[in-house]
């Protein structure tokens, strides 16, 4: 009975042992299989091609900075979006008015605030309307303001930190603590009339800076807290932004001015100036020799003794010994013209034994002799 029980185990573990055997080869033909199957080396490659992105190459594909700060990229699909924008470089004066617009309000605010104010400005871009409404960080104060003699509106953005920095100053706020920020409320009538008061400050150093270049006012139209109330221009047109950092020892913010580029428009050629003396100043040494040239330069110069009005018939009929009678006297008065115009007049005589003219008076022309 024990030697028929091991026969059966022995006959049970070659039987295992060869499935095993059997299965492993199943397992090796199918591999092989796959290699010769297409939709498997289909569906290998498929696998293969399905790579996800790590989070360096999104960022190098849509142009965004590592710090995150994607608003002067140049690169990836933000540069595409921004190629049909138009470069502030295009217009080099805006750098020479808003450099002149830092250092009048360096000046200003610390008059203003009784502080020690620093105006320093951090970047020109440019941008499309509604993308920068769209990254108005909240809470802010939009102030809408109007180019009086453009006839055209623009757009400027006071931070949460700034507020609440001048606030705290004009307030009488203690020196070297941090503002204290209270988010997540509306802002106060006095919060709103002090910010009304700086960006009045702000307006008239803007309208100064722009005074060399052209005068215009920018007057103050209204307050805004929600960014759908400041809409100026349409969502899709460019404009141009200036940041300017405002900071005050321990405490300040940011002052953002977005002004579009229609209202640029009457200004553009002034603006595509490259250096102050196209038009700003003058050339004392070419405006010296120019005078010095003039003063020089010689003219000719008529005597009329006397002009009468004939008609063209009585002329077609002289002949010779035809007399023409002038009512000119040796006391008559002489007039100088130099081309068609009248420049003096004077007493007819001799001098050195040649005919000379004493000058007695200018005449004025009048402003109908200039048309």
């Amino acid at each position: 009975m024990s030697e028929e029980t091991e026969t059966e185990e022995v006959d049970q573990e070659a039987m295992m042992a060869e499935w095993e055997s059997m299965m492993d080869d199943d397992d090796s033909d199918g591999d092989g299989g796959d290699d010769d199957d297409p939709m498997a080396a289909e569906m290998g490659m498929s696998g293969e091609s399905a790579r996800v992105l790590d989070q360096n190459e999104i960022d190098s594909l849509l142009g965004v900075d590592a710090d995150g700060d994607d608003m002067g990229s140049n690169s990836g699909i933000q540069a595409i979006l921004n190629s049909a924008l138009v470069s502030y470089e295009r217009l080099p004066m805006l750098d020479i008015v808003f450099d002149r617009l830092v250092r009048m309000m360096s000046t200003s605010l610390r008059n203003f605030t009784s502080d020690n104010v620093e105006v320093s400005l951090d970047n020109i871009t440019s941008t499309r309307f509604g993308d920068y409404l769209n990254s108005i960080p909240l809470p802010a104060m939009l102030t809408v303001f109007k180019a009086e003699e453009w006839d055209n509106y623009g757009l400027m953005t006071v931070d949460s930190a700034l507020i609440y920095s001048i606030v705290d100053v004009l307030l009488g706020g203690r020196r070297g603590t941090a503002a204290m920020r209270i988010e997540g409320r509306p802002y106060t009538t006095i919060e709103r009339s002090l910010i009304q008061r700086m960006n009045a400050v702000v307006l008239a150093d803007l309208s100064s800076a722009f005074d060399p270049l052209s005068p215009v006012t920018f007057r103050f139209d209204r307050l805004e807290t929600n960014p759908r109330f400041a809409t100026i221009a349409r969502h899709e047109n460019a404009a141009i932004l200036i940041t300017l950092r405002v900071d005050m020892e321990d405490r300040g913010g940011r002052i953002e001015i977005l002004i579009p580029y229609a209202t640029l428009e009457p200004v553009r050629e002034l603006l595509l100036q490259m250096f102050m003396g196209e038009k700003f100043g003058r050339d004392s040494i070419w405006e010296g020799h120019l005078t010095a040239e003039l003063w020089q330069t010689e003219v000719a110069l008529q005597a009329v003794l006397e002009e009468t009005a004939i008609p063209l018939g009585d002329i077609l009929n002289w002949e010779v010994g035809s007399f023409l009678d002038l009512s000119a006297t040796p006391d008559s008065q002489v007039t100088l013209r130099c081309g068609d115009v009248n420049m003096f007049n004077g007493s007819m005589g001799r001098k050195n034994g040649n005919i000379a003219i004493k000058v007695a008076n200018k005449i004025v022309r009048e402003s109908g002799d200039d048309e």
